[in-house]
Order: C-alpha cells, then structure tokens, then sequence
C-alpha cells in the first residue's frame, strides 16, 4: 500500500495534529503517511483581522483544492475552521475525540479577566470571544491579535497585551505551562460559549478515496454527534466560521444539552438560549435551537454584526 499524503498547515500547532493523525494511522490502522505543508490564505496575511480577509475557507481551501487535484489523500484541520458546506466530492471521513473545548485567558500580570484593570488590552482573533468578553466587561479593549500560537505568546510576553485568549485544546496539545504564561485560566461555558467544533479535528477527503471508509475507524462517536449538532445549528443561521456566534453541544446524563449565544461584536447586543433533549435527537434539537434565533431575529444581527466589521 501506497503512503497517504497528509495535507496540514506549517504551525506548530497544525503540525502537532497532523502528526497526532500519522501516528494513530500508523499505530491503529497500519497506515504508513507523509506530510505536506500547505500555506493557506488565512496564514500568509497575517497584518489584517481575520473578518475581513475572506471568512469562510480561509484555512482549508488550499488544502480542499490539493485534495481535488490528487495531490494529497487527507487534510487535517481544527474542526472550527472547517466551513459548514463542503465542496462538491469532499467531505468529513471522521471526527477525532474532542480535547478540552473550553477557551483559555493567559496572563503575565492576571490571573482572571475580573482582575483586569479598566481599558486593559485583551488579544483575540475571535469576534465570538470579543463579543462575550464584552458583554462581561464592556471596558476592556479587545484587540485583534494574528498570527500562530507562538507569536501570540510573545506578543503577551513583551506586554503588548494584558492577556489573550486562545482554546484550551491548543494550550494542552502544546505544553505551555506556567514557565511560559504565569497564569493560564480555563473559563467555563457559562462565561464564554466555544465556537463550533473547538476542540476536535476532522480530516477531510475525497468521498470516492478508497480509504474514506477506513478512516472512519478514527471517528468518535459522541465528538461526532455534539460537533455534527453544532454544525447544524450555525448552517441554518448562515453562519461561517468568523461570525460572532458561540454554539457547544455537551451529552451529560445520557441527554445532549445545547447552548448558544449570538450577538455584535462590542457585546451591546445579544441571544442566548439552550436546549436539552435525546442523544439520538442531537441534530433535530439544534434545529430547533436555530429556529428560535432566527424567530428573535439573529440573521439580521448577524448581518449587523457584519456591517461593524467592515465599518
């Protein structure tokens, strides 16, 4: 059997989950693999916010068009960047177990975003965590911090910033510990709702690979069914993968509870709502989850949402 070439992002980060899949191919489905490094739109512009520089696609289409060409057999992402449509032939052969979904404040001077003083600077990439660390603390000045893991902790380090937010997967999968950030502070879900998909990988293919099907082998199924339901719920809001939406679905107690947040940017207005039901019924409640936004008007907001970022 041929190698199968692995398409991945050149981050630290990226190369960490792609040589998380490599070695689970090898160890799990005596698979031998390679990988290929891919620099995608989202990584080469990197002086520009990501809102308006593309939104949808902006770190997988290099690597979807190298999985239609042939070039490569699979592309590993952060689930969160995958856009809810796939191109036509391509889709997800399977969902990895989800690391912690929760996002993560890093300081140097603090150790929690109540301890911030008025008008400290906060470092996101993210309108969804903008939006709710707003709504939390309407003085903080959140400002768009780009660039790979790395760079974001230097910039911490050399007091650009009072504090960051990054996912706490990324903090896990790469190490960083107190010796590098002196106070690292998981927020939960109540404060600050994930993004679809935080947490988990997908890897991607072409549905008629011959080995889409062996892939799915890597597939977790209770990742699958909260990150399937996630992805429902911000696909019938019209929503990509820079718009300020927070949706996470959870199973605890052999139910699936559902929350979810939309809203602007600056946090001065927003919904928020959850829903709990069966398992087995994770998709049909997500819908009926985004049909209760749309009811409130969440398309328009997020139109609103929109039209601030590219004022």
């Amino acid at each position: 059997m041929k190698k199968l070439i692995i398409g991945t992002r050149g981050s630290i980060l990226a190369l960490w989950q792609a040589e998380y899949i490599q070695k689970r191919l090898e160890n799990e489905l005596n698979i031998l693999s390679e990988l290929k490094i891919v620099k995608t739109k989202g990584d080469k512009i990197l002086d520009v916010p990501l809102t308006k520089i593309g939104g949808k696609g902006l770190f997988t289409k290099e690597l979807e068009e190298l999985l239609l060409d042939g070039s490569i057999d699979l592309a590993v992402h952060s689930l969160k960047d995958v856009p809810v449509d796939f191109v036509d032939g391509l889709g997800l052969a399977c969902i990895t177990k989800r690391e912690d979904v929760r996002d993560c404040f890093l300081s140097q001077n603090f150790s929690k975003i109540d301890s911030l003083p008025n008008g400290a600077r906060i470092g996101t990439t993210s309108l969804r965590r903008s939006m709710q660390i707003k709504a939390f603390r309407p003085d903080l000045d959140t400002q768009s911090l780009r660039g790979n893991v790395q760079t974001r902790l230097k910039r911490l380090q050399n007091n650009d910033f009072d504090a960051i937010i990054l996912a706490k997967a990324g903090v896990n999968r790469l190490g960083i510990d107190i010796e590098q950030v002196k106070y690292i502070t998981p927020l939960p879900i109540e404060m600050m709702i994930p993004a679809m998909g935080q947490g988990a990988l997908g890897i991607e293919m072409r549905k008629d690979n011959q080995m889409f099907v062996t892939l799915q082998k890597l597939n977790d199924e209770p990742t699958n069914i909260c990150c399937n339901a996630e992805r429902t719920f911000v696909k019938i809001l019209e929503g990509g993968c820079q718009v300020p939406i927070g949706i996470n679905a959870e199973i605890l107690n052999d139910k699936i509870l559902l929350n979810a947040i939309i809203g602007l940017p600056d946090g001065t207005k927003i919904l928020k709502d959850k829903i709990e039901g069966q398992i087995h019924k994770a998709e049909e409640l997500a819908e009926i989850l985004a049909h209760r936004f749309v009811q409130k008007n969440a398309k328009e907001l997020l139109v609103q949402a929109e039209r601030m970022v590219f004022e």
